[in-house]
């Protein structure tokens, strides 16, 4: 039985994950496993971002739920899930395998999984998505990859402020989550328009390419709106909000929130 929600399992048409950074103190892997033990599908799409390989390159951080997280998309993989893996600008796990794995098309085979730089996914009601990380129509990834790799030391310290935090509000018995992180990174962004910028560009390229909508990932806000007339949908990430995008059987898509599990205070300490 789960430790953090139960019930019986629930079976989606697709699941889109993104943004989890296995391989950083900030991943929530816990809570991933616990969605991917309660929810299944027939397609699964990792879109970007999985494992960090610029965090890895600093330090190296694989504790033994990493591994687990790794060796489930594997098993799911073998037993009939189509998997497919949407690479990140902090996993380019395509351009690393290219030169040795087998090119079929613009996908890339490792084993049962398809490595891609895009997608497009067909919905069950006939909408055709392109799926896409996202880091490509990031003005500031463009155009001063330099900053972007400083703030990234800087988010890192402001996930382990976050952790400290709801460790504290835990021990207070207050059980409403509520992310640090995610409410400095919403206001700052908010005031310099980065997050409407980003989405209003990914939209007016998924109307120039003729696709009824785009799923993404990259900048860690999960969302599901029309913009334009083009359907936008962030499946968030797994670091700071936990949530997936689900297309339920009849192509319906839904956003899901899943629950953070309790941290250990020698974990609080580690970070």
């Amino acid at each position: 039985m789960s430790p953090f929600q139960d019930g019986p399992m629930a079976h989606y048409r697709s699941i889109f994950l993104s943004d989890v950074h296995l391989g950083t103190r900030g991943c929530q892997a816990e809570s991933l496993l616990d969605f991917l033990r309660h929810n299944s599908c027939q397609q699964l799409y990792l879109v970007g971002d999985i494992i960090d390989l610029w965090r890895l390159k600093v330090r190296w951080y694989w504790p033994r739920n990493h591994n687990t997280v790794v060796q489930k998309v594997l098993r799911l993989a073998r037993s009939g899930v189509i998997v497919r893996y949407v690479c990140g600008n902090h996993d380019p796990v395509y351009e690393l395998l290219s030169d040795y794995v087998q090119n079929q098309g613009n996908a890339l085979a490792l084993g049962d999984i398809a490595i891609l730089r895009e997608a497009v996914h067909e919905t069950a009601d006939g909408k055709k998505l392109w799926v896409i990380h996202g880091d490509q129509f990031d003005a500031a990834m463009r155009y001063a990859t330099w900053l972007i790799r400083l703030g990234d030391h800087g988010y890192t310290l402001l996930l382990w402020s976050n952790r400290l935090l709801q460790s504290a509000f835990r021990r207070l018995g207050l059980r409403r989550h509520w992310s640090l992180s995610a409410y400095i990174k919403y206001r700052v962004k908010k005031a310099v328009q980065f997050i409407n910028d980003y989405e209003h560009l990914l939209a007016e390229e998924t109307s120039r390419r003729g696709y009824a909508g785009v799923i993404c990932g990259h900048i860690h806000h999960a969302e599901q709106k029309t913009i334009d007339g083009v359907l936008y949908y962030n499946d968030g990430d797994w670091v700071e909000s936990c949530t997936a995008l689900v297309e339920h059987t009849d192509g319906r898509m839904e956003i899901i929130h899943w629950p953070i599990p309790p941290l250990r205070f020698d974990q609080h300490i580690a970070a």
